[in-house]
C-alpha cells in the first residue's frame, strides 16, 4: 500500500463550514417535506427552498471572499479516512452560485409554465417534477463540495436517478426509450467510477481526494484507476463520441427539465475530471489525459456543431449545440498545464475554462426555456415552420439571440471573454491547433444561431397564430438568464482571484 503522510490532520474545520451543509441538506429536506405535506404544497416547498439556498449559496461566496481561504466542515469530527469532510474553494463556491441561480430561475419557469394548466398545475407531473428538482440539487452541491470518491460516487448516482426521470417525465414512449439509453450510459459510467475507486482504496487506504494527492508516491494503480474513472465520467459528460444518449434524452424532456439538465447536470462530471486530473494524477499522467481530453473536446466542437447545423427541430439543435459547447470545457487541460512552471489554476486558461462553464450553463438554460415556450405557443419546435416567430413572441427571439450570442463567442458576452481567454492561451502556448478549433467552433455556432435568426425575423406567407397566450413573465425568466449570460463579458481579461481561492500554491504569479 502506498505511503500516505503522518497523523497531522489534513483538514481543520473553518468559520462558516455549516454554511456547506445547509446547501446540500436544504433541498433534501425539501424532499422529505413534499412527502410529508402532500402535492398541493410541493410548489411552495420547491420555491421557498430555492430562496434560502440562494441565499447560502451567496453566503458561502461572500465568506469565501472575506477570509481568502477554504471553507471546510468535517462531519461528526472525524478526520478523513475515518470520516468525511466537505470543502469549499473557489471554483467550488462559483459552480454553487451558478448552480442557485438557475435552479431558480428554472423553478419560476417551471412556475409558470405549469400554471398555463390550471387542472395539473399541482398534479403528478408537476409534484414529480418539484421532487426530482430538489434531489437533482443536492446531488450537484455535494458533486462541489465532497473530498470522498465515495461520497462523490453517491452524488453522482442521486444526480442520476433524479435526472433520468426528468427525462421521460410525460411517460411519452420516445422520451421513455431516450431515458432507457441515458440510463444504460449512466450505469455505465458509474460502474468504471466505482471500478476505479476500488483500486484507489486498495492501493492507499483512503478515498478522500487530498490524502491520495499527498502521497509520497505513486504506483502503478493510479494510472488504471484514472483510465477507468475518467471514461466513466466522460459517459456521463456526453463528451463526443459518448454523447448519443444526450440529444434524445435533453430534446425530449420538458423545457424546465431541459434547461436544468443542460445547463447543469453534465457540468458535475465534468467538475469531477477537473478535480481527479489536476489534483489526484501524478503530472506524467495528467499530460497525457490532458492531451486525449484535449482531442476528444475539438473533435465535439467541430463535429457536434456541425450536427447542430443539420437538425430539423430546435430542441434537437440545442441539445447538439450542448455537446459541441462542452467540448470547450476540455480543450483547457493542455492550455491550463503548459510546462512553464505556473499551476494551472493561475493561468487565463483555467479562468476561461471556468467562466466558460458559467456563461454556457445560464445562456444554454436560457435558450432551452426560450425554445420550449416556442413549442408550447405554437405547438411544434420545426425551425423550418418558425417563420417570423419573433413577431409573435419577441422576447423569447430576443432571449434566444443573447444566449446564441454567447455560444457564438461575441462580444460583450461571458462566451467571449472565456473563449478569448483560452484562444489567447493557446496562441501564447503554441497550441495552433486549437486556436484554429476555437475560430472554427465560433463560426459553425454562429452559423446554427443565425439559421434560427433568420427564421424568426422572417415574414411569413400566413402569420403565425399562437394555440395559447403566453404570460410576459414567462418569457422574462429566461430573457434575465440570457443578460445575465452577456454581463458576464465584462469581467476583466484578466485571472480570476476567486478561482484561486483555497487552491495550492494560489499565490504564485499568475501566466498564460
Amino acid at each position: 500500500m502506498t505511503a500516505l503522510p503522518g497523523a497531522a490532520p489534513l483538514y481543520a474545520a473553518t468559520p462558516g463550514g455549516l454554511l456547506l451543509v445547509l446547501a446540500v441538506m436544504l433541498p433534501a429536506a425539501a424532499v422529505l417535506a413534499m412527502l410529508v405535506l402532500g402535492p398541493r404544497h410541493a410548489r411552495r416547498v420547491a420555491l421557498t427552498t430555492m430562496a434560502l439556498g440562494l441565499v447560502v449559496a451567496l453566503a458561502i461566496g461572500v465568506e469565501l471572499m472575506r477570509s481568502g481561504a477554504a471553507l471546510i466542515y468535517i462531519v461528526g469530527n472525524w478526520q478523513p479516512p475515518l470520516g468525511i469532510a466537505l470543502r469549499a474553494d473557489g471554483l467550488s463556491a462559483m459552480m454553487l452560485a451558478v448552480t442557485a441561480a438557475v435552479m431558480t430561475g428554472t423553478g419560476l419557469f417551471a412556475r409558470e409554465l405549469f400554471g398555463l394548466d390550471a387542472t395539473s398545475c399541482d398534479g403528478r407531473l408537476a409534484t414529480s417534477f418539484w421532487m426530482l428538482l430538489m434531489g437533482l440539487w443536492s446531488g450537484l452541491c455535494l458533486v462541489f463540495l465532497s473530498q470522498d470518491l465515495f461520497n462523490l460516487y453517491v452524488a453522482l448516482e442521486l444526480l442520476t436517478f433524479a435526472a433520468v426521470p426528468l427525462v421521460c417525465l410525460d411517460g411519452r414512449g420516445e422520451t421513455v426509450a431516450a431515458a432507457l439509453r441515458y440510463l444504460m450510459f449512466a450505469l455505465l459510467g458509474s460502474l468504471l467510477y466505482l471500478l476505479g475507486a476500488g483500486l484507489l482504496y486498495g492501493a492507499y487506504g483512503t478515498l478522500d481526494i487530498r490524502l491520495i494527492a499527498s502521497a509520497s508516491q505513486h504506483g502503478p494503480a493510479i494510472h488504471v484507476a484514472l483510465a477507468l474513472m475518467i471514461p466513466g465520467l466522460l459517459a456521463k459528460a456526453a463528451l463526443f463520441p459518448l454523447h448519443l444518449w444526450l440529444p434524445p434524452a435533453h430534446a425530449g424532456a420538458p423545457a424546465a427539465a431541459s434547461a436544468v439538465l443542460s445547463a447543469l447536470v453534465i457540468k458535475a462530471p465534468v467538475f469531477l475530471i477537473l478535480r481527479l486530473v489536476l489534483d489526484i494524477a501524478p503530472p506524467e499522467a495528467a499530460a497525457i489525459a490532458g492531451q486525449v481530453l484535449a482531442v476528444l473536446g475539438a473533435a465535439s466542437i467541430l463535429l457536434c456543431s456541425i450536427m447542430a447545423l443539420r437538425q430539423e427541430r430546435l430542441k434537437l439543435m440545442i441539445a447538439y449545440s450542448t455537446v459541441a459547447q462542452i467540448g470547450y470545457l476540455f480543450i483547457v487541460f493542455p492550455l491550463a498545464t503548459g510546462g512553464d512552471g505556473t499551476p494551472p489554476w493561475g493561468t487565463i486558461a483555467w479562468t476561461g475554462g471556468a467562466l466558460q462553464l458559467t456563461s454556457h450553463a445560464l445562456a444554454k438554460a436560457a435558450m432551452f426555456m426560450a425554445a420550449g415556450i416556442v413549442a408550447e405557443a405554437i405547438g411544434h419546435d420545426r425551425i423550418r415552420d418558425l417563420g417570423g416567430f419573433g413577431r409573435v413572441l419577441p422576447l423569447s427571439a430576443a432571449t434566444f439571440g443573447l444566449a446564441g450570442l454567447s455560444l457564438m463567442g461575441i462580444p460583450p458576452s461571458g462566451g467571449f471573454i472565456a473563449k478569448c481567454l483560452l484562444l489567447t492561451a493557446a496562441a501564447v502556448g503554441g497550441h495552433l491547433w486549437l486556436a484554429l478549433t476555437i475560430l472554427a467552433g465560433g463560426l459553425l455556432a454562429g452559423a446554427y444561431v443565425f439559421r434560427v435568426m433568420d427564421r424568426a425575423l422572417a415574414t411569413p406567407a400566413e402569420p403565425l397564430v399562437l394555440r395559447k397566450p403566453i404570460p410576459l413573465r414567462l418569457e422574462l425568466i429566461p430573457l434575465v438568464l440570457a443578460i445575465l449570460a452577456v454581463a458576464i463579458g465584462f469581467l476583466p481579461l484578466e485571472p480570476f482571484g476567486l478561482l484561486q481561492i483555497g487552491r495550492p500554491d494560489a499565490a504564485l504569479a499568475v501566466s498564460p
